[in-house]
């Protein structure tokens, strides 16, 4: 028995085609986590639990992730085992800026040296450096945490060929393709947005669709992709 990290093999696949293409210097910044709302009763401890986190290109994404899917009981919190139904895998679709990440790093790896912090960690020092460091600020993320929200709300507020909307667990992702929002809403549009019932905006990790998010899987929204929320 292994823990499943993909759940449908396609929707992966078409999710890293969707992908923006990295360019010298990027790569995708990638968490999976174990979270204590989607599993309460066996999960004592804080909201959630990093086990693992890596960076990837498209190339290697699939293969990287596949490799997450270790013996059960081989991620644990503490005393704990994690069970598959806290699981859930995120990826921020904004390139992260390696070059950047690795100046503020030596910066702050020099600090924790200059004032002798005990018991630091260069890996994860490092990491957090990559997390933070955004090369191409191509998304923009709405993350509405209300499962019975009404896509068409979107009409009229941004052209509907710039949006592509991630279902998930608790609700949608709207993800804003910066480059092609139309000229007559680039003023407009994040107001407009955030209006609705908006829980967090940004450059944000996101669900991977196709694979776990606490025994939900994401996908994306085919009307959506299609421009059309109206029957």
């Amino acid at each position: 028995m292994h823990y499943q990290i993909i759940l449908d093999e396609q929707k992966f696949r078409q999710f890293i085609e969707w992908l923006p293409d990295l360019e010298p210097n990027e790569k995708f910044y990638c968490s999976l986590f174990a979270r204590k709302k989607y599993c309460q009763e066996l999960i004592k401890s804080n909201d959630k639990a990093q086990l693992r986190r890596f960076l990837s290109d498209k190339e290697r994404l699939y293969d990287k992730v596949k490799q997450l899917e270790v013996p059960l009981g081989a991620y644990r919190l503490g005393d704990r085992v994690a069970p598959q139904e806290s699981l859930v895998l995120y990826i921020n679709p904004n390139p992260r800026n390696l070059i950047r990440a690795s100046y503020d790093g030596i910066i702050k790896l020099t600090e924790m040296l200059k004032y002798q912090n005990q018991n630091f960690n260069p890996h994860a020092e490092i990491m957090s450096c990559i997390q933070r460091s955004q090369s191409r600020k191509l998304y923009l993320d709405f993350d509405i945490d209300h499962p019975e929200f009404d896509l068409r709300q979107l009409e009229g507020r941004i052209n509907l060929d710039a949006v592509d909307v991630l279902q998930t667990r608790g609700g949608y992702h709207v993800l804003v393709r910066l480059d092609r929002v139309a000229e007559a809403y680039q003023k407009t549009f994040y107001r407009a947005l955030t209006e609705l019932d908006v829980d967090q905006t940004g450059d944000q990790l996101l669900p991977v669709a196709g694979c776990t998010q606490g025994g939900f899987m994401p996908q994306f929204v085919e009307r959506a992709l299609k421009t059309n929320f109206s029957d």
